[in-house]
């Protein structure tokens, strides 16, 4: 129900200007028949001249009273929504856990010590060999150095902090950021590089706002070719203008080799 609200608030300039529309021409109607009631001495041509008055007044009241409605909607409804929104969005997000202080608790020492008692070294033919397992690579971080410098990404209401700016992505990750802005419209989530021959094409769309930190999307790697992508947001608002966006690099790379496991001798 709340979609449908936010609809009406979105296209509600449109809506107004076909009433006005349809109040002008029921405005003529009235005008014409006025003309025609008074143009006539039959009282059956007069009759219907006075029908048609009424008609066209009675259809003037009601686009007025439904321009009233969806006014009502964008000043009253629409705001408490978004607050609404806010309030769960910030109880979600926005809770802190704080740590308390730490105490670690110290016990007492023994009365007496301890009574630990010399075991005797093992002899020549008592050696036991145990395999340590060889150490796999482990990959360095996922931030490629001196990556591009970030577009945009300046102004709150268009931000990504994750991926960051010359992140390896090699599996599915959220999308985390920011895209609001007072009449918010729509925002996309854009890619470009070796798949998109090195065009914008869009991957997501939100038609809400997300106006804390949150994750909005998901992004798969699997679905592109690796290597240097810009993966971008921007925000429109109800004239289809961007007012914000942000751009970062981000490095599309195969998953790293998993550990070979190795085997434990059995003693």
């Amino acid at each position: 129900m709340a979609g449908l609200f936010f609809f009406v608030d979105q296209i509600a300039v449109g809506v107004y200007i076909v009433l006005g529309a349809i109040a002008l021409w029921f405005v003529w109607r009235f005008l014409s028949a006025r003309i025609e009631y008074a143009s006539t001495f039959y009282e059956l041509e007069r009759d219907l001249a006075r029908q048609k008055q009424w008609d066209a007044a009675l259809l003037v009241v009601l686009m007025l009273q439904f321009s009233i409605g969806i006014l009502g909607i964008q000043r009253e409804v629409v705001p408490f929504l978004q607050g609404e929104i806010n309030v769960q969005e910030a109880v979600a997000v926005g809770i802190v856990i704080q740590d308390g202080a730490v105490a670690t608790f110290t016990p007492a020492p023994i009365a007496g010590g301890l009574n630990i008692e010399p075991v005797a070294p093992l002899g020549e033919n008592n050696v036991v060999l145990l395999v340590t397992p060889t150490l796999t690579p482990t990959p360095v971080g996922t931030i490629v150095p001196n990556a591009p410098a970030i577009v945009g990404c300046n102004d709150d209401r268009a931000t990504i902090q994750v991926p960051a700016n010359g992140m390896r992505v090699f599996s599915p990750i959220p999308i985390v950021g920011t895209a609001y802005t007072e009449s918010f419209a729509l925002a996309k989530v854009e890619i470009k590089g070796v798949s998109t021959n090195d065009n914008y094409t869009v991957i997501d769309d939100k038609r809400q706002p997300i106006l804390i930190s949150s994750a909005f999307s998901q992004f798969s790697p699997a679905l592109y070719s690796p290597g240097e992508y810009q993966l971008r947001i921007m925000v429109f608002d109800l004239t289809d203008t961007p007012v914000a966006s942000c751009m970062v690099t981000i490095y599309i790379t195969e998953p790293p080799m998993t550990p070979t496991p190795t085997r434990t001798p059995s003693v």
